[in-house]
């Protein structure tokens, strides 16, 4: 396995010089390699100034806490307790910044849904897929639902306000081999549970030792089996190698489920998701089942049911309105409202391209694929104007 990200959580008044030992530690410390060092500050309304000066000083930031050693950074979420205007100021950062994500809470941990920012959500969206010719400025900004604090995972990473770290862990390679070996599901469900907790307690012993000698406390490991576009670390081969022919087909629901069980089953200190990470663009099997017309938006959001995270990466036409991503979004709020369970949704049409035309990114962390195709013309109609909030758990469960 592998490490995918270690994110230090900081608060805003954070040196980074102070932090920049730690970092370069933690960046050799682990006996598995280490791909990126990321920071995640406090939601941004918080600590950032309004308008040009708020940008100006996240650009200063962006370079001081690159010379301390961080690869990626991202400045929270804006919340639903926060003023909506605050989340036109996410296009303003990532056309000023080359590393910073930030993400806009649409759905929160009490149940509450919010229309407008929904709507503001998409428009981000669709303003976002405009910056650059193929819409790549998406790749840092997600619409979050029922989503915590202090996961590891970009780009829904914010801090609780509390310094920490959390490992995010990319261990689909030791998947596959478990499901082509095992002989029964039974037995490979114990190998898949086995592997997560003996890599834990490797983990978390070089953890806790970092923890003690930088004064910077752990706050576990998210073991989201997240994929990268080859095929031996593919998501989409994983649950394919549970016995389908391919993702989409009757079936795929008992893979992801399966999967997850073997997630939630393993003991560890946990941060974050842990779960599967179906991210489209990231995963080879996965882009080549959209290219192949069998895997659709509904179909990802339906398996999210069972495994979370939710929409990542999804290619869609360049042409989507406000009211068919408005639709994608509330689907992906209410689902997270109702398991309360934490679901993301990063979308990315892709300017001057149609349904079903071919997508092509010269980045080595994204698989060609095609554009998915969206049914119907959204969600539109003029009650939304006369509520901008509501709650979907006001029943508690039996």
């Amino acid at each position: 396995m592998e490490i995918r990200a270690i994110t230090l959580f900081i608060t805003p008044e954070s040196d980074p010089a102070q932090y920049a030992p730690f970092i370069a530690a933690a960046r050799d410390a682990f006996p598995m390699p280490v791909q990126t060092m990321r920071l995640a500050t406090t939601p941004f309304p918080e600590w950032l100034p309004y308008g040009k000066d708020g940008t100006r000083e996240l650009v200063r930031l962006e370079q001081a806490w690159k010379a301390a050693g961080i690869d990626f950074m991202s400045v929270g979420t804006a919340l639903i307790a926060h003023d909506v205007e605050w989340l036109s100021e996410i296009p303003f950062y990532l056309g000023a910044t080359e590393s910073v994500f930030a993400s806009a809470e649409i759905a929160d941990v009490h149940g509450y849904i919010d229309f407008d920012r929904i709507s503001f959500a998409a428009r981000i969206i669709q303003q976002l897929s405009l910056s650059q010719a193929n819409g790549f400025d998406n790749l840092f900004f997600a619409a979050t639902a029922h989503c915590g604090r202090d996961y590891p995972f970009f780009p829904v990473a914010c801090g609780s306000g509390e310094i920490g770290f959390a490992i995010a862990m990319e261990g689909v390679t030791e998947v596959r081999q478990a499901l082509q070996t095992a002989v029964t599901l039974n037995d490979a469900r114990s190998i898949i549970i086995n592997q997560i907790e003996t890599t834990a307690k490797t983990v978390s012993a070089t953890a806790d030792y970092l923890a003690t000698q930088f004064d910077v406390p752990f706050r576990g490991i998210d073991f989201s089996m997240a994929p990268f576009p080859v095929d031996e670390k593919s998501l989409g081969g994983a649950l394919q190698d549970v016995g389908l022919p391919f993702i989409g087909t009757e079936g795929s629901l008992f893979a992801a489920a399966f999967l997850t069980d073997a997630l939630q089953r393993a003991q560890f200190p946990r941060a974050g998701y842990n779960g599967l990470m179906m991210s489209v663009l990231e995963d080879s099997v996965l882009a080549k089942h959209v290219e192949e017309n069998r895997l659709s938006v509904n179909d990802l959001l339906m398996y999210s049911a069972v495994c979370g995270v939710g929409l990542d990466t999804l290619p869609l036409p360049g042409n989507v309105t406000t009211d068919q991503l408005k639709a994608i979004l509330m689907d992906t709020a209410a689902l997270a409202l109702r398991l309360r369970k934490p679901l993301t949704a990063r979308l990315m049409p892709i300017p001057g391209k149609m349904a079903g035309e071919p997508v092509v990114f010269d980045f080595p962390y994204f698989a060609n694929s095609r554009v998915m195709r969206i049914r119907g013309s959204g969600m539109s109609h003029p009650r939304f104007k006369y509520m901008s909030m509501m709650t979907l758990n006001e029943i508690e469960r039996p």
